[in-house]
């Protein structure tokens, strides 16, 4: 039985009509995200909006709650906007971009990078790493109800820990497919339960790594955590009651459906953010052609909030001429500025809107 989790990964999946129907569209959704990815001139403007939009909904998933406001503000990194719930958010930015960067570089991921992930996930709370001690459940904090309750013993979590990542290294499987893969891992990860903190945080930031890993996207900007929320309560059903020997059809039914819809909804929003980007960059040239840049306009669209400094060093002009530049675009309406202080913040409308409705 399959229910024991060290009997994983299963031998066989059974692969009935419907489920390759499945997979054949959330493959034909992804292949196309890929595609699409490069429309825009700077791909650091997808890693920056898109990865905040994850953020804030994988974290919304363990109650962490913050507004898109506050959000963007924080990441303006200006004292008066610090705010607790929005810090934590942006770190789970901070964690996916450290393990996209070990992908990258390393072509494969480590137990120390998983511990790492984490570990950025929860700076500043207790019990960062590998549990130790037993007790651990896994509970529905809405009902109170366990949903189930993790292997307990600290070396049995690091040798599951360690099979789960030699298997989401592994180039080549003849008999899964990689989307199928991505799925089991996802699930043997949640049940493992690894850490007292940041479990969902991190599995969710796994998917996007495996995709990475395996050549199924080449920037981690497919985000489930949206869907997720969406559907939680048929979620979290999945792991009240394992499969039965190769009976996974509905918690795969379920990812594949999650990924074709979220790919879909991020095709969308990448084409709107090109027709924004294209927009702004057409009227700046006509109305503005002294200020124009394209390394101004890729700062302009990196974040919905921008500053003085983030213009100095995008666009590598003194402290005068980007103050300069900002003023000229807020006076002509395409930012709205906002003063704080002595100091200044200029918010891109369209885009911060175009983000809070995705």
């Amino acid at each position: 039985m399959i229910s024991d989790l060290y009997a994983f990964p299963p031998d066989m999946v059974a692969q009935t009509d419907e489920l390759v129907k499945q997979l054949i569209m959330a493959h034909r959704r992804l292949a196309e995200l890929k595609g699409v990815a490069p429309l825009l001139p700077n791909q650091e403007i997808l890693l920056n909006t898109l990865t905040l939009q994850e953020a804030k909904d994988s974290s919304a998933l363990e109650n962490i709650i913050t507004s898109h406001d506050e959000l963007f503000k924080q990441e303006l990194d200006i004292p008066q906007f610090n705010n607790a719930a929005a810090k934590e958010v942006s770190r789970y930015s901070e964690a996916l971009k450290h393990g996209f960067e070990r992908i990258k570089s390393q072509g494969q991921l480590t137990l120390d990078d998983l511990i790492t992930i984490q570990t950025t996930l929860i700076i500043g709370k207790p019990g960062p790493g590998i549990r130790i001690k037993p007790g651990t459940n896994v509970v529905n904090k809405a009902t109170g109800e366990i949903i189930y309750t993790p292997p307990q013993d600290h070396d049995q979590i690091v040798e599951l820990l360690e099979r789960l990542i030699d298997f989401f290294n592994e180039d080549s499987n003849q008999v899964l497919d990689p989307l199928v893969k991505m799925a089991l891992i996802h699930y043997q990860f949640e049940k493992i339960h690894p850490f007292y903190d940041g479990n969902g945080r991190t599995g969710r930031i796994l998917n996007l790594l495996y995709l990475v890993k395996h050549g199924l996207l080449d920037l981690p900007i497919l985000y489930l955590s949206r869907f997720i929320v969406r559907e939680k309560s048929t979620y979290l059903a999945h792991f009240r009651e394992d499969p039965i020997d190769d009976n996974w059809e509905t918690w795969l039914k379920f990812m594949l459906r999650g990924l074709e819809n979220t790919s879909s909804e991020t095709i969308e929003t990448i084409h709107k953010l090109k027709n924004l980007m294209v927009d702004y960059q057409e009227r700046i040239k006509t109305q503005l052609p002294r200020v124009y840049s394209l390394d101004l306009l890729t700062t302009l669209f990196k974040h919905p909030y921008t500053k003085i400094d983030f213009v100095i060093r995008d666009v590598g002009v003194q402290r005068a001429a980007a103050a300069r530049y900002l003023d000229t675009l807020a006076d002509a309406g395409f930012l709205e500025k906002q003063k704080l202080w002595r100091s200044s913040y200029y918010i891109n409308k369209p885009l911060f809107e175009l983000l809070q409705g995705r």
